[in-house]
């Protein structure tokens, strides 16, 4: 498994990437795999009283994760994961 990071989240992992060989099989596994990895500040960036973060948008193979289950949106080893945060602007 493939996950990308972008943004403040390449500041909060240290990384632009990351490769997973043994992939967690639904985004809660994954965000708790990747929050024990990089820390509390990780933690707070992807959960919100224990649901996505409304302040993250997370894709897998280009979905974004609201739209197919949410925490129990399943992954396999061959997938890719992009963590963004939301934007605004004007």
């Amino acid at each position: 498994m493939l996950i990308k990071y972008f943004a403040t989240f390449r500041d909060l992992t240290k990384e632009n990437s990351l490769v997973l060989t043994d992939a967690p099989t639904n985004i809660a596994e994954l965000l708790e795999l990747l929050s024990v990895r990089y820390g509390a500040a990780f933690r707070a960036a992807v959960f919100e009283n224990g649901e996505l973060s409304s302040v993250m948008i997370l894709l897998v193979n280009g979905r974004n994760v609201r739209i197919t289950g949410g925490l129990a949106t399943p992954v396999s080893p061959d997938d890719e994961v992009s963590v963004f945060p939301m934007v605004a602007g004007g």
